[in-house]
């Protein structure tokens, strides 16, 4: 079963137990996927819709850190909620051991000495470790990486 359909499975319980928490997140993300498959003119791809998750999940961090400022504890609940259901769907995580290894492997890959070859290891890194490892986290390894 695809990461698609497993979405819907998910909603279609969810429902059925009345968990409006996971109804709404699961449905926020089916939607988002359709309006990125209308964009794209064609059907994602379960490592694009993991991708769309991710973007999903990040806006929900984001939504909780303005809501913990705001002091809406309820709002910052339920959030959290919605972004632990959706991890679920992604693939594991990498652990920073293994993400270093990957990144000590593109450097030399690449041939990397200073910083300003971070995009070049940026362009080889990413895709390999896309859906498995925060874009940020992994910026700032491979700047430490290179002394930046």
């Amino acid at each position: 079963m695809g990461l698609k359909e497993r979405l819907f499975e998910d909603m279609k319980r969810a429902m059925k137990e009345g968990n409006r928490s996971a109804v709404n997140a699961i449905r926020m993300t089916i939607n988002a996927i359709k309006n990125r498959e209308i964009e794209l003119g064609r059907e994602l791809s379960d490592d694009e819709i993991a991708q769309v998750i991710a973007s999903q999940i990040k806006k929900r961090e984001e939504a909780i850190e303005q809501f913990k400022q705001g002091n809406r504890w309820d709002l910052v609940t339920e959030e959290t909620k919605q972004v632990e259901l959706l991890k679920a769907y992604l693939p594991e995580q990498l652990s920073e051991e293994e993400l270093e290894r990957m990144i000590d492997e593109a450097i030399k890959e690449v041939g990397a000495t200073s910083p300003k070859d971070l995009g070049k290891v940026m362009r080889v890194i990413m895709p390999r470790v896309r859906g498995r490892a925060d874009g940020s986290l992994v910026n700032q390894m491979v700047r430490r990486k290179l002394g930046g």
